[in-house]
């Protein structure tokens, strides 16, 4: 497949854990050596899976593209406390999940489905007061975050074992998987964090189609190489 990434493309990008969404493009960026770039939906550090950029005259559709339907699939460690929801931060508090059945984990997961009011995270890239809110939340200052409409198409429980319950959600933009395992620890009773996360698909957009940062840098080489045998 023949790329022209100045004109424009649509990337789809299997973005590697622990990397932010700006690390990929700042090194897309610099590896297709181009200005026009950008991103159409942010994945924390601590996720992995499907990053779609765009280059030159597909950043226009970027708002068009992340604002489709987007499904991951993940873990959620029951009965551990986070303040961030997820691994970023430490264990602050663990409560006994003995007495919790498969039925009624499912049946939590459940309650869910619809369109439903959910609270951002705290450590968040939410703009509180013209800064970041996980900023805040980083210097002790938690702020008070607004609820926001989401719909929950899809939260099935793929696997159970003790703590670990595996999970597949299908969402509207703007939902925060963060936030779903924060309260379906609380729906429970006993807490809960999101152990990991991979986004699986947005709209038509699927991973298994996604290229990693190493087959990028490979097409770019190439043309490099074609076009010096040309020239």
């Amino acid at each position: 497949m023949s790329y022209n990434f100045e004109a424009g493309e649509v990337l789809l990008i299997d973005k590697p854990l622990t990397w932010t969404s700006f690390d990929v493009v700042k090194k897309v960026r610099n590896t297709l050596r181009i200005k026009k770039i950008g991103h159409a939906g942010t994945l924390d550090p601590l996720a992995s899976g499907l990053l779609i950029l765009c280059t030159g005259k597909f950043t226009k559709s970027i708002d068009q593209i992340q604002a489709q339907e987007k499904e991951y699939t993940g873990t959620i460690i029951l009965g551990q406390y986070t303040p961030s929801y997820d691994k970023e931060t430490e264990v602050t508090e663990t409560k006994d999940i003995s007495h919790l059945t498969p039925e009624t984990i499912k049946a939590a997961a459940d309650s869910f489905v619809g369109t439903i009011e959910q609270v951002p995270p705290i450590y968040s890239a939410v703009m509180v007061d013209g800064k970041r809110a996980y900023d805040l939340a980083r210097r002790g200052k938690a702020a008070e975050l607004k609820p926001r409409t989401i719909t929950i198409k899809a939260f099935d429980i793929t696997n159970i074992e003790g703590e670990v319950v595996s999970f597949r959600v299908v969402c509207t933009k703007g939902t925060y998987i963060r936030s779903l395992a924060y309260d379906m620890g609380v729906k429970l009773g006993v807490g809960g964090h999101l152990g990991s996360l991979v986004r699986t698909r947005i709209g038509e957009y699927k991973l298994e189609d996604a290229l990693t940062i190493e087959a990028i840098q490979e097409i770019k080489k190439a043309q490099l190489e074609a076009n010096g045998s040309n020239s």
